[in-house]
């Protein structure tokens, strides 16, 4: 089974990356990286408990630890790919511009060097015309962009049936088959 790294970050939306985490632990590896905007937005909307949770289910790397394994190439081309989940504007502005503050944007770049599959689950809006750039540019140097927005027509009941199919949408892009959302099957 192939490891995943997944990256929480300061975004709205941190329930996408939890969610994300809890299914592919069934699957395989997961590394875990959460910034420390992340862990406030994650205690705001989802709680410590819940999180705590995942904890126990991943290997968790400090997003200052720039000397984490997962900070080299050779160590993330065995990686499946990086999901950031959410994905914060400022985030993604340093992986665009080849900017390392934290772990999170070092193994972005490197993802990007190496040609290994980088899905950023996009979560503010609406867009400035600096971030439509960015997103631009990093779907150009071979990341995989996608704002966190719903389908409508698989007739979702509840919040997390909307959530589900943003992170089954998620699992797609990285070639994962899973059955969190009903496929469209046409009128």
């Amino acid at each position: 089974m192939s490891r995943t790294v997944v990256c929480i970050t300061g975004a709205s939306g941190s329930i996408y990356g939890i969610r994300l985490v809890e299914e592919l632990s069934r699957l395989g590896g997961v590394d875990l990286i959460v910034s420390s905007a992340g862990h406030r937005v994650i205690e705001e909307e989802v709680g410590r408990e819940r999180f705590e949770k995942i904890r126990n289910l991943v290997t968790f790397h400090d997003e200052k630890d720039i000397s984490s394994p997962l900070a080299s190439g050779s160590t993330l081309c065995s990686y499946r790919g990086v999901v950031i989940a959410p994905c914060s504007m400022s985030t993604l502005g340093c992986i665009a511009n080849g900017i390392n503050y934290n772990l999170i944007h070092r193994v972005g770049e490197v993802a990007l060097k190496e040609r290994i599959k980088l899905i950023l689950l996009v979560r503010e809006m609406p867009y400035s015309l600096v971030h439509i750039e960015n997103m631009l540019r990093v779907a150009k140097a071979g990341a995989v962009v996608m704002p966190a927005s719903p389908g409508f027509y698989h007739k979702p009941k509840s919040m997390e049936d909307l959530i589900n199919f943003v992170v089954g949408k998620v699992m797609d892009m990285l070639g994962i088959e899973n059955d969190l959302y009903s496929r469209w099957k046409g009128l």
